[in-house]
């Protein structure tokens, strides 16, 4: 690899652009990232001095169908997207991992430390101690190395910042040690390990996977050891309507406990028939059975137990409805897996905050301004955060306009869907 003065004059001089352009897909943002790497060159130089370094980057993810699917073994549909996380990182040969992100204190992890510090939990470095552990348990090779990352994705957006930082360190280790050898569904799985042991974050593996494998994907979770992973074969370009997701300024920090439950409700439901999940109990025997579920599991559980089996069919229909080209068809989808995350799911707004509903006011100016042309749902996670809409692109500015003007300036994001994931951009 080069110092890191040369790796950043090579950068500048568009020696990096051909890789940069298969990660960004057009030329014009290829070189709209030279100043963000450019940036994360002088930090690294800045803390750690002028030594051989590489650039890595790893996407944000959009969910696309199944919503609160994936933890219960189902299926889901996403897709990766320009918005992501780089670092700028080198070898060391003290057994220390330290990463510095713009914006927070550096993280420090000893690898011969790996062991869960309560402490950490929810915290950046549980995340980076995780992952190392998550290379060791597999026998990966593990070392030191030193860091400075940078991120567009979005804290508490649903466009899963967390997952995108964790396929960057994976990535990062990958190429440092491995040899960039350890293939995508691996990292996302390492990346997933990290955040349910070390960060205290029950989550499922969808937003790890669609970062790691990126592009349009549709994923089957019904086997967690070896997920069947599809490319959905789309030119969204083509479809004359735009992705946008849109920030509606809630926070994701303190709804650890409102995610946990949906996967607990719908487990609860999975366990009154001996299952561990729901993807294991046949739609039938549920429906046959709700009066006494309900009276075990309650009425909650049992909506959210709906709502899995519903969006988990609306994939197929999702994805069938692409690889023909219809985007109608698709659009009829997400409008009713929007609907049933909101009345089934309930994950749009928080209880503990009832009169918080910035969710719930975002999708209803969609659907104003949307109706019988586009598309929105709760996006992510849900509770808080952030919607998606697809829009026809002659409503777009509108669209835009008006829901910047409730939600604040730069709070509509219009997305690219990236062709690659955790991934190195440069080295030698």
């Amino acid at each position: 690899m080069p110092k890191a003065t040369l790796l950043k004059e090579k950068l500048l001089n568009g020696e990096y652009d051909s890789r940069l352009k298969t990660v960004y897909v057009t030329d014009a943002d290829a070189k709209a990232q030279h100043e963000r790497y450019a940036a994360v060159i002088d930090s690294f130089i800045e803390l750690f001095g002028d030594r051989e370094a590489g650039l890595y980057s790893a996407p944000g993810r959009s969910e696309v169908g199944g919503n609160h699917t994936d933890h219960n073994h189902g299926k889901v549909l996403a897709a990766g997207i320009n918005l992501d996380a780089i670092a700028a990182a080198s070898k060391n040969d003290d057994g220390i991992v330290r990463v510095k992100s713009a914006g927070y204190p550096m993280d420090v992890v000893d690898i011969n430390d790996l062991t869960v510090h309560s402490e950490e939990e929810g915290k950046s470095v549980a995340l980076l101690r995780g992952v190392c552990a998550g290379f060791k348990e597999r026998g990966y090779n593990i070392g030191g190395f030193d860091a400075t990352t940078a991120s567009k994705v979005l804290s508490g957006s649903g466009l899963s910042s967390s997952a995108a930082f964790e396929v960057l360190l994976c990535a990062m280790m990958n190429y440092l040690y491995n040899d960039g050898k350890i293939d995508p569904v691996t990292i996302a799985q390492i990346s997933q390990y990290a955040e349910n042991k070390y960060f205290g974050k029950p989550c499922g593996l969808l937003d790890q996977m669609a970062c790691s494998v990126s592009g349009f994907v549709t994923i089957d979770f019904k086997d967690l050891s070896a997920p069947v992973i599809e490319k959905v074969d789309f030119d969204f370009g083509s479809c004359g309507h735009s992705l946008c997701i849109v920030d509606t300024g809630g926070n994701h920090s303190d709804l650890t406990d409102d995610y946990a439950a949906v996967r607990k409700e719908m487990e609860s439901v999975a366990k009154y028939f001996g299952k561990d999940v729901l993807r294991d109990v046949s739609e039938k025997e549920f429906k046959d059975n709700i009066g006494e579920v309900r009276k075990t599991c309650g009425d909650r559980a049992v909506l959210r137990a709906m709502h899995f089996y519903g969006d988990n069919a609306r994939v197929e229909k999702e994805v069938a409805a692409l690889k023909a080209g219809d985007f109608e068809e698709f659009k009829k989808c997400i409008i009713e897996s929007g609907r049933s995350s909101y009345m089934y799911n309930q994950n749009v707004y928080t209880c503990k905050a009832p009169t918080d509903q910035p969710v719930s006011l975002a999708l209803a100016m969609s659907e104003e301004i949307l109706s019988g042309k586009g598309a929105w749902r709760v996006h992510g996670g849900g509770f808080a955060g952030t919607i998606q809409a697809f829009v026809p692109n002659d409503l777009l500015s509108e669209y835009k306009e008006r829901m910047e003007k409730v939600f604040g300036e730069g709070s509509c994001y219009v997305l690219a869907i990236r062709p690659v994931g955790g991934t190195q951009i440069a080295a030698e």
